[in-house]
């Protein structure tokens, strides 16, 4: 993608897109947006930079995942209690599969055959297989759990618990703990470094981020994010792992942060209460989910400022770029 394509007509790609995003063999991109208060999935196309079609899906739309082979995606609807299944190619949900009281967050195996989400009222971190709906397990994680990652080899699952502070590490096959991490306070989310090494944990109200050496599972460090006020919630890391993105709420901005030293290297000002976060695969666009002020602001990396801003529907949670 360059700049020239994001001054093409919008109607005209807009046309474009919705013919190749839904039926044709060769799809565009696909950015969506989950839209907690509407409850719906805006479809917008990253090379419009507008919102293409609006997927209705079920009540409190928030955390999103995408299968292996990018024709399914799976969200958290926490009022229904469930993971709506939304077919790619045609834009539409085309069911639901039960997921225990509350899911907030949900990631995949790396083989996609298990969801595991974060049960945020129950205090409960659930497997599910999704071919047949059955629960793998459901294991206590600590008060509040949010932040949900799984291992690059598929073994392990962590939890991020806001209220007690810590990060559950548990067995990916049987739901076993087997370690509690202490980290900053209101744990929010964990990311994994592209090398699958570290995992990152933002505390909200630590305002910092812990580090996870991933194969010991042990703490190796920890730092703040400007001056431990702006409240980090969510990261993504460019494809190279050099540099980090972390958006936070207060400060209704993005960090970049120099991944081998550590450090807020820029700030970048976006809509209000930023929470999710994604980034084009090859790390030129960086989008984040302004809760507040309703839109997705599209970042050009390079020059580290916002483009534009589009409006989506009310309070946008989360952010799952398609190729």
């Amino acid at each position: 993608m360059n700049e020239t394509t994001h001054r093409r007509p919008a109607a005209a790609l807009a046309a474009l897109f919705l013919a190749s995003a839904f039926g044709a063999s060769s799809r565009e991109p696909q950015l969506y947006v989950s839209n907690e208060l509407p409850n719906t999935v805006s479809v917008v196309s990253p090379r419009t930079n507008a919102v293409v079609a609006t997927i209705q899906v079920g009540h409190r739309p928030r955390g999103m995942a995408l299968s292996p082979d990018k024709r399914t995606v799976y969200v958290a609807l926490g009022q229904d209690d469930a993971l709506g299944v939304i077919d790619v190619a045609s834009g539409r949900m085309t069911g639901t599969i039960p997921a225990n009281r509350d899911p907030e967050l949900v990631v995949l195996s790396p083989d996609g055959k298990t969801a595991y989400v974060s049960n945020e009222e129950i205090a409960h971190a659930s497997a599910i297989d999704l071919a047949t709906g059955k629960t793998l397990f459901s294991t206590p994680v600590g008060v509040e759990p949010e932040g949900m990652a799984v291992s690059r080899d598929g073994a392990k699952v962590y939890v991020t618990a806001e209220t007690n502070n810590t990060v559950s590490v548990l067995d990916a096959k049987t739901g076993r703990l087997l370690h509690t991490l202490h980290v900053g306070d209101n744990p929010r989310t964990i990311a994994f470094t592209p090398d699958g090494a570290r995992a990152w944990v933002s505390a909200e109200a630590g305002g910092n981020v812990t580090v996870i050496d991933v194969a010991a599972d042990s703490v190796v460090g920890q730092f703040p994010i400007r001056d431990g006020k702006t409240k980090p919630v969510r990261i993504a890391f460019a494809p190279d792992g050099r540099l980090a993105y972390i958006t936070e709420g207060a400060a209704a901005s993005v960090s970049v942060v120099d991944v081998a030293k550590r450090v807020v290297i820029d700030s970048i000002a976006v809509g209000r209460r930023p929470w999710g976060i994604a980034l084009s695969p090859d790390g030129r666009w960086l989008y984040t989910a302004d809760g507040r002020s309703n839109t997705v602001s599209v970042i050009d990396t390079k020059t580290r400022k916002v483009v534009t801003a589009v409006p989506v529907g009310e309070r946008p949670n989360d952010l799952l770029y398609i190729p």
